[in-house]
């Protein structure tokens, strides 16, 4: 990536967000931090500055509520006005949101899940779409979005839906920026060891292990290197993906054979089923070595 291009990361004070920041900043970016969390920004600077050095560090902190489109333009316009141009858009700011029983999901609460995951998200696209067009460089969105919103029993209702809409929302804003030589693309990250996450009632690996086929947890980090890539000129023909960062637990599916009976190969077995053909199974022991 070019030297002191600049990207401006949502949620960018922790998890997936901080990661990414640090990521671009040793790429030799220019980075606006914007989080909702105040003291969490002003650490995450800080913490920047001295990992960077007060003097090479190019970075800023801004507290965003992403909900708010008085904020955002308010963030994009610190940007350009800090750093001279924006890059990267990462819409990355996100909270685990309504959560019970549909019958009993307050509609406040279903309404904020929604403000912060999607019109967020809309917010930071338009805002930041506006400001490349005026540059006439073009750039890249990149949307946080989630497994959760690929398949049901991942997350709550509320967080599931607003993170298809995220999905949706990219692909059909790639194929109207893309003229613009904008690209806007999506990661669906898995479990990932992050505080949204990270609640202290059980250890996430430990449960992730019979789940997840990739025998080490997802890390924010292993999220921001995708993120990195997507913002850079090696995708300069990618718009419009979502891009599934899991550890190959949805490739895994529900692993019904092992609800039913085991996977044979494990069992060490081969051969074929002919199902209802008439034609004889063909099943095989083998041997070990």
């Amino acid at each position: 990536m070019s030297e002191h291009q600049t990207a401006l990361v949502t949620g960018g004070a922790s998890g997936i967000g901080r990661a990414a920041v640090e990521r671009f900043l040793a790429a030799g970016w220019s980075v606006m931090i914007a989080d909702f969390n105040a003291d969490s920004g002003a650490a995450m600077l800080d913490d920047c500055k001295t990992r960077f050095g007060a003097g090479d560090c190019r970075a800023a902190f801004i507290r965003v509520d992403v909900s708010s489109e008085a904020d955002m333009q308010t963030a994009i316009a610190r940007t350009t006005a800090s750093f001279g141009r924006l890059d990267c858009m990462i819409n990355n700011a996100g909270i685990g949101g309504a959560f019970g029983p549909v019958t009993d999901l307050d509609v406040a609460d279903w309404d904020y899940t929604f403000a912060v995951l999607v019109r967020g998200v809309f917010l930071g696209t338009k805002h930041a779409a506006r400001a490349m067009k005026a540059q006439g460089t073009g750039g890249a969105i990149v949307n946080t979005a989630s497994i959760a919103g690929l398949a049901g029993g991942i997350g709550p209702q509320a967080y599931s839906a607003a993170k298809a809409a995220v999905i949706s929302f990219t692909k059909t804003t790639a194929v109207e920026l893309a003229p613009h030589n904008i690209r806007v693309n999506a990661v669906s990250p898995g479990v990932i060891t992050t505080p949204l996450v990270e609640t202290g009632r059980a250890d996430v690996a430990s449960v992730m292990a019979p789940l997840q086929p990739w025998p080490a947890p997802g890390m924010p980090d292993d999220v921001a290197r995708v993120i990195e890539f997507l913002a850079g000129d090696g995708a300069r023909f990618m718009t419009g993906e979502n891009i599934v960062i899991d550890g190959g637990l949805m490739a895994s599916g529900p692993r019904l054979g092992d609800a039913i009976g085991g996977d044979p190969a494990s069992r060490g077995l081969t051969g074929v089923n002919r199902g209802s053909t008439g034609l004889g199974h063909v099943v095989t022991k083998l041997t070990e070595d």
